[in-house]
């Protein structure tokens, strides 16, 4: 049976309360993990619908679901397979790309070489259409 719950206000005992919206607008409305390497694929996400292999250091994440408008907000991450021990000397560097109420672009670069990354990551902010 589905049901539905209809609230302004969300309140906890003790930590206080907080309005609906900031819960609502404040979430991912999509995010991804996948495998920059040989045939990309996502280890886990959200509101993900496929991905695209554009070239050597180049991605499309295409979501489910539509975006508001093109000025959500993404944050992006690369890293390899191996543990990191510090910050000292590191040339790696993920970029945003162009962004569409439907997908985004990454690309990730060691040094000014686009390069293919064993863990890519995006989270996108904003609100769905």
């Amino acid at each position: 049976m589905a049901g539905k719950i209809v609230a302004d206000t969300l309140e906890h005992s003790t930590a206080g309360s907080i309005a609906t919206n900031y819960v609502v607008e404040g979430s991912a409305k999509a995010w991804v993990n996948f495998n920059g390497t040989g045939t990309i694929a996502a280890r886990d996400s959200l509101g993900l619908s496929s991905l695209g292999d554009d070239a050597t250091g180049r991605y499309t994440v295409n979501l489910t679901n539509a975006m508001e408008n093109a000025d959500y907000a993404t944050t992006t991450g690369i890293g390899q397979g191996y543990t990191q021990t510090s910050a000292g000397g590191v040339t790696d560097a993920c970029v945003l790309g162009a962004s569409t109420v439907s997908s985004f672009k990454i690309f990730s670069v060691n040094g000014s070489t686009e390069t293919d990354f064993e863990r890519v990551i995006a989270s996108s902010h904003g609100g769905l259409a």
